[in-house]
């Protein structure tokens, strides 16, 4: 045992208790800074004769007293709370990682002789505490049962804690050392069989206010969204809830619930199936210790790896300083930069506003970038006018086969994969019919539900080209169970991009996932549309006639003899 500290003097323990002393003597408040000099041996949970000593005060003054106790031993923080519970204090100065605990327990009273409270599950869970032990103090001020839980392994039952069978303080006989050491242990040994190598390894959150088939949809989505981000999914976790928490969206007890298994799973990243504000990602992000972001941030990210053209890179960059931007926070302005003295007109920028003002002037630098580069589309865009050539824009949903759609129509080769967004930089092709006429086809970035505020705008010169298009050809994923949302979501972002009133072609791709002809029948005569497999090309011919009827007549457009002037209006584009 180690030697006794020398007492803080009552001004000292003042300041060292944490919690509510209004109303307490002197002596009292003496009494219980005492606490701090109390040694506790590691192997022990806690001894009889301080139980003895926070009930004796604990039932004094009728409040609840608690403890935080080193795995030396050491008393490292005094708690006095109410008769009903205790606050405990941020414990900045113990902070711990996703996959540790934090390597203090809780030794505190109940006077009502209750048993172990959700509020004490919620700390042991929220605070990664190695185990939580509450002691009963007795009318006479004797310490009566201990009841005792601590946090276990991932496990078959979904069970979270353990409780253990209530003991007198004199009786825990657990040493403490060896325990905490082999249940670390164990779930050191239960993440390891998972044998993932990936950096962000992530549970999934959503909250449901309305549809469950809806929030399942949205969050399936997500799944994809992480899996083409390189994000490995362990879990996913729903809410139900008549409207959502303004500071952490869940619940508390959900939120623990969360901690817990991303400590079973060693899951280190919270990804929220919504767009949280800033003061929600630090709210979540400080109560559990992790990485928290949201569906937005993701598809940020994504755009971010697939962009790569000059103009896609500038898009993306713009995006993602429009999200960060009202994002910024407080949380360095402790750090600002005065500039008094002589010849100052008063304080400087704090780093905040020094921030705030760098990414503004690099968004103003990229906005004027991206003009640059529109100028230069509508200059291509003329020449292609010129060329009196029509234009037949593919739109739709993400990883419906629009890429590989146009690749089959004009035997181009751009790049495709069964991934979201897999295409983000905009590719023409010149499209030759059978009856000798040519129309350029283009793709375009794909849509999604609740696609970011910031890309739309980022991307506006690249979605303008749709503006220009003759034709809009709807790309549908037939196969994918959903595509009936994913329809009413292209047609709504359409309609933002006041393109609903152009001739629309729909189009069922991948209908190979459709082993249901006749519902696939049924289904092309309810959206007038034509089914075909872009992996397919003896399924095309009926596409490709309704287009050139389209180009013939429905545009309104004469066809020129002359295909192309000697200026190439096409430089940069694939001839098919």
């Amino acid at each position: 045992m180690e030697h006794p500290a020398v007492p803080p003097s009552q001004g000292e323990a003042i300041e060292r208790i944490h919690g509510n002393l209004t109303g307490l003597g002197a002596d009292e408040i003496r009494r219980i800074g005492q606490i701090y000099r109390r040694r506790i041996p590691p192997e022990r949970i806690v001894t009889h004769e301080l139980a003895r000593r926070l009930t004796e005060l604990s039932r004094e003054i009728n409040r609840q007293i608690g403890i935080l106790i080193t795995r030396r031993g050491e008393v490292a923080f005094v708690i006095v709370g109410s008769h009903h519970g205790i606050l405990i204090p941020g414990l900045d100065s113990f902070r711990s990682s996703s996959r540790r605990f934090r390597g203090l327990r809780l030794v505190h009273t109940h006077l009502s002789g209750e048993e172990l409270t959700l509020d004490d599950l919620t700390d042991l869970a929220l605070l990664r505490l190695d185990l939580v032990c509450a002691v009963e103090a007795g009318e006479d001020g004797l310490p009566g049962f201990a009841r005792t839980a601590h946090l276990i392994p991932e496990n078959l039952d979904g069970r979270y804690w353990q409780i253990l069978p209530p003991q007198r303080p004199a009786e825990l006989d657990l040493d403490f050392t060896a325990f905490i050491a082999a249940l670390e242990g164990e779930f050191a040994k239960r993440q390891a069989t998972r044998k993932v190598e990936a950096a962000d390894r992530a549970i999934l959150v959503r909250v449901e206010t309305g549809s469950a088939s809806d929030g399942e949809a949205s969050l399936a989505e997500l799944r994809e969204l992480c899996r083409t981000a390189g994000v490995e999914v362990f879990d996913a976790m729903v809410q139900r809830r008549p409207e959502m928490d303004p500071r952490f969206l869940i619940g508390k007890g959900k939120l623990s619930d969360l901690v817990i298994r991303a400590m079973q799973m060693d899951a280190n990243l919270l990804i929220f199936d919504h767009e949280l504000t800033a003061a929600q990602i630090r709210s979540i992000a400080d109560s559990t210790e992790m990485k928290v972001i949201d569906r937005t941030q993701v598809i940020l990210d994504i755009f971010a790896k697939r962009a790569h053209s000059r103009e896609g890179k500038i898009q993306v960059e713009l995006a993602q300083l429009k999200y960060r931007l009202p994002r910024l926070t407080q949380q360095d302005a402790g750090l600002s930069r005065l500039a008094g003295g002589i010849g100052g007109t008063g304080p400087g920028e704090t780093k905040l506003e020094v921030d705030r003002r760098r990414l503004r002037d690099r968004i103003h630098h990229l906005e004027k970038d991206l003009k640059k580069i529109e100028k230069a589309r509508g200059q291509r865009r003329i020449r292609r006018e010129r060329a009196g050539l029509p234009v037949i824009s593919i739109v739709g949903y993400t990883n419906a086969g629009k890429s590989t759609l146009l690749n089959a129509l004009t035997k181009s080769d751009v790049f495709t994969e069964d991934r979201l967004f897999a295409t983000l930089d905009p590719k023409s092709s010149r499209l030759r019919f059978p009856r000798d006429t040519e129309a350029v086809i283009t793709d375009t970035v794909g849509f999604i539900r609740e696609l970011p505020k910031e890309l739309v705008a980022a991307f506006s010169a690249t979605l303008d080209e749709l503006q220009e298009a003759d034709i809009l050809l709807h790309v549908i994923d037939a196969g994918n169970p959903a595509f009936e949302a994913q329809i009413a979501a292209v047609e709504k972002i359409l309609q933002e991009l006041d393109l609903i009133d152009k001739p629309i072609l729909r189009v069922f791709n991948k209908m190979d996932r459709v082993a249901d002809r006749s519902l696939l029948e049924s289904l092309c005569r309810r959206f007038d549309a034509i089914a075909i497999s872009a992996l397919a090309p003896d399924t095309l011919p009926p596409l490709i006639g309704k287009l050139e009827t389209w180009v013939r007549i429905g545009t309104g457009r004469e066809q020129s003899d002359s295909r192309f002037s000697a200026e190439d209006p096409f430089p940069e584009e694939k001839r098919g």
